[in-house]
């Protein structure tokens, strides 16, 4: 196997750093060089640089820096490009979230596929658990594209079919609705998070915080 440099690059305090750690430790295992970066202005000259859970989109002078510019996406491309496509599926009471690996070009979400793959839920997970599978599954995904670098670059395939867009997530998207069911809002309590954009409703004027959890004793 070739001794290739490569660019994991996440932004800062993502859920997706302790997976990155993961990802460099089998790469280094493997021989390879590896850089793990917050920021574009960090990358190195590489052979491949994975963007993974990275929120800005790079200028051509910073994609130019790697021969390949990988992204793993959580939807069936092209259909659900855009924003944290996991959550809104998990909030449609999706329980089978694909997930794709893809060349980044400067048309977001759009370059051609070379691997997919996907994560089963059973529909109890809440934020850390479904994160816990994805995360595993993308380290996965990419040491798959290493592993067979660069036989597997000729497998590439053009995205093809119908394309649409999830929105970016707000704060205020973990807003309950007072007058429904826990049952009927389950899937967005799945998908909050208790620090960062915990649930929350609105009585009477007052905004009240909802923490979710599971019970450790079960």
């Amino acid at each position: 196997m070739q001794k290739l440099t490569i660019n994991i690059f996440t932004t800062k305090n993502s859920w997706m750093n302790p997976f990155d750690e993961k990802l460099k430790e089998c790469l280094e295992n493997r021989g390879h060089i590896v850089h793990c970066i917050s920021n574009k202005t960090e990358l190195h000259d590489a052979d491949i640089s994975l963007l993974l859970s990275c929120l800005e989109i790079l200028e051509p002078e910073y994609l130019e820096k790697s021969k390949h510019n990988l992204v793993v996406h959580a939807s069936d491309l092209p259909h659900g490009k855009g924003w944290s496509p996991a959550t809104w599926q998990i909030i449609e009471g999706k329980n089978n979230i694909p997930l794709t690996l893809f060349e980044a070009t400067q048309q977001v979400d759009s370059g051609p596929v070379y691997i997919t793959d996907n994560i089963q839920l059973d529909g109890a997970e809440l934020i850390d658990d479904w994160q816990k599978l994805m995360g595993n599954k993308i380290v996965d995904i990419c040491l798959q594209f290493v592993d067979n670098y660069p036989q597997i670059i000729s497998n590439g395939r053009k995205q093809s079919g119908h394309e649409t867009f999830y929105p970016r997530r707000r704060p205020q998207d973990s807003e309950l609705d007072i007058n429904k069911t826990i049952a009927e809002q389950f899937n967005l309590l799945r998908v909050v998070d208790n620090e960062k954009y915990p649930a929350f409703f609105i009585k009477d004027g007052k905004k009240y915080i909802i923490q979710i959890s599971k019970d450790k004793n079960e």
